[in-house]
């Protein structure tokens, strides 16, 4: 704690007020530090202000969705080649694939909606990653690590960016999963506590994300019980314990987070529920989204919310929308899940371009990983994380373009292969961070979100 005297006043201030006096805290500091290492850490001009994650779980079959393989329709029946798995069949894809927009690119019929956006999307079609299993997929899709608890991608950015909203938080995760490591794809791990992921819902039972009988916004944010000068009050006692157990301990940062986000909660109240009641937007803005319909509701208002939470400066935003782990009923069920997304992505992707949004935002979408060409359960496909696809779009990427590519039946990325790692060194770049640079010390070493690999994908920026 430092003590001033200024006109006979003592001013004192405390080591967290001085960081708050900063206006974005950690963020900014982690900032000043890459800045300070030189060899161009902190890139001069970021294309993007934030990201939002449409993230598939449980393994979206590429090769029946954005990965047009007409030889493995030709040779649909046929033994898989060579020791890829002895004794299965090739099975072609259902669906017809065509070419959309002035781009060109090849997408399945199963996104009439999303087809109109052709040009916005960037296809990365060599996709690939380390293990087959969804658990560690998952959480290395999000975190760069499935052996050891690591902060993730949304906590990184966070970190580095700091917030832009400071009546919202910069990292907040809509309707994710219960399993596939839970709370570890949007925790903090060893960043500070305050950088972890706001979990709005979890999975489909989420009061904020379907249709309720009386309400379609949250109303359990705020307090009713006491006025916002008694919660303020109470508020204020507690931190003042906080602070003076902060003073006495060995390290403060932990209490630190923990103060900080109680701060953050009671801001929280004034600004987040309208960003979540959807019944003040418009009758054609709700059509657009699907909000209203049976198979498009849920993920049109996740996307409609993440939208809303976009335009406010939250810094990252996961939008979950789980059930592609199509091991059977192939023809029924993934036709059904590509119909619960394509109009509600379709739809933000348009807002966002009318709006302007898009030029400052990235969108990604993807699973943590792909199926495999051959049948399984005479209907159905299995995990195959040897090549995959997954799309971004807007702020800095090439519009209408696809990079890399599998073989001829989509069980192997061949060329312009993407691992996760420069999945996340591009994701980080866009956003003006060094993914080098952008470290932590914790247990005497330095941490990144992309370990000790990974490139920027140079092939696809503007």
């Amino acid at each position: 704690m430092m003590k001033m005297n200024k006109n006979n006043a003592d001013l004192v201030l405390s080591r967290r007020d001085a960081l708050r006096a900063t206006t974005a805290g950690f963020g900014w500091l982690a900032l000043k530090g890459m800045a300070s290492a030189g060899t161009g850490s902190l890139l001069p001009v970021p294309r993007a202000k934030r990201v939002i994650f449409l993230c598939m779980a449980g393994g979206p079959s590429h090769v029946d969705t954005f990965d047009y393989k007409p030889q493995l329709s030709r040779d649909d029946g046929k033994g898989a080649p060579g020791d890829y798995r002895r004794g299965a069949s090739l099975l072609g894809s259902p669906w017809s694939f065509s070419q959309h927009g002035e781009s060109g690119l090849w997408m399945s019929e199963l996104f009439p909606n999303l087809a109109t956006q052709s040009d916005k999307l960037c296809m990365l079609h060599g996709m690939h990653t380390d293990v087959p299993a969804h658990p560690q997929a998952f959480i290395r899709m999000h975190t760069g690590s499935s052996q050891f608890v690591r902060p993730s991608m949304g906590s990184w950015i966070h970190h580095g960016l700091g917030t832009a909203n400071e009546n919202l938080p910069a990292f907040v995760t809509l309707n994710p999963p219960s399993g596939q490591g839970g709370a570890q794809n949007y925790g903090s791990a060893f960043l500070p506590a305050q950088t972890q992921g706001l979990r709005i819902g979890i999975e489909r039972e989420s009061r904020v994300l379907r249709r309720d009988a009386g309400s379609e916004s949250v109303s359990n944010i705020s307090s009713s019980r006491r006025s916002a000068e008694a919660q303020r009050r109470q508020l204020d006692l507690v931190q003042a314990l906080n602070r003076k157990r902060a003073s006495r301990a060995e390290d403060e940062r932990a209490i630190e987070g923990v103060i900080e986000s109680y701060e953050l909660a009671f801001k929280m109240q004034a600004e987040l529920p309208g960003l979540l009641d959807l019944s003040r937007e418009s009758e054609r803005t709700r059509q657009a989204y699907g909000i209203g319909e049976e198979e498009t509701d849920g993920f049109g208002r996740q996307c409609l919310i993440a939208r809303n939470l976009a335009a406010q400066g939250v810094r990252f935003i996961e939008v979950n929308q789980g059930g592609w782990d199509h091991h059977r009923n192939l023809r029924e069920e993934l036709a059904a899940s590509c119909r619960t997304i394509d109009k509600p992505i379709a739809a933000l992707l348009d807002d966002l371009g009318r709006s302007g949004l898009l030029e400052e935002t990235l969108v990604i979408w993807g699973g943590e990983f792909g199926r495999t060409p051959y049948g399984q359960s005479s209907d159905g496909r299995d995990h195959n994380n040897r090549g995959y696809t997954s799309w971004m779009a807007g702020a800095g990427v090439r519009g209408g373009y696809a990079h890399g590519a599998t073989d001829e039946y989509g069980i192997e990325a061949v060329e312009g292969r993407v691992s996760t790692n420069d999945w996340h060194a591009t994701v980080l770049h866009l956003l003006g961070l060094d993914h080098e640079q952008l470290t932590f010390n914790h247990a005497g070493r330095d941490f990144r979100l992309t370990d000790v690999s990974g490139s920027v994908i140079k092939e696809i920026l503007t």
